[in-house]
């Protein structure tokens, strides 16, 4: 399971290491995309499989459809994660989240999320001040 919140360096060459409790699931490989919110997303290859599962059923003729699956497909990279668990984070994918030299790494169970620093920090300011609400809504 993949939990936590974890503050990560990026060298000059662009790599991160992975954090150490969550090299397990990404032992096989992992794909790196584009996120939601401005942020990375980072999917073990067993659950990169579900949701390409999921995404050749959603229907061809929707405008929506379409974009969205151009946007996480072209946008993807499959990597694997070398002996001390750093993986390349592409230039594309950098620049897209306003990476530079370090990033906090976000565990939310199935997959991780790679967010600019000072981004997290705003965007879990805001959801906290949501978060009884949030969970009263969705029935938690």
């Amino acid at each position: 399971m993949l939990i936590g919140q974890h503050k990560r360096a990026i060298d000059a060459k662009g790599r991160m290491i992975l954090p150490r409790d969550y090299r397990e699931e990404f032992e096989g490989g992992l794909v790196i995309t584009k996120g939601l919110d401005k942020c990375l997303v980072i999917y073990p290859i067993s659950e990169w499989e579900k949701l390409d599962g999921k995404i050749k059923e959603m229907p061809e003729g929707n405008f929506d459809s379409r974009g969205f699956k151009r946007q996480l497909f072209s946008n993807a990279s499959k990597l694997i994660p070398d002996g001390q668990g750093r993986v390349l984070l592409p230039t594309h994918l950098r620049d897209e989240a306003r990476l530079e030299k370090e990033a906090m790494v976000i565990g939310l169970s199935d997959k991780v999320e790679i967010w600019n620093p000072d981004s997290w920090l705003e965007y879990d300011k805001q959801t906290r001040e949501r978060y009884e609400e949030a969970a009263s809504e969705i029935g938690v």
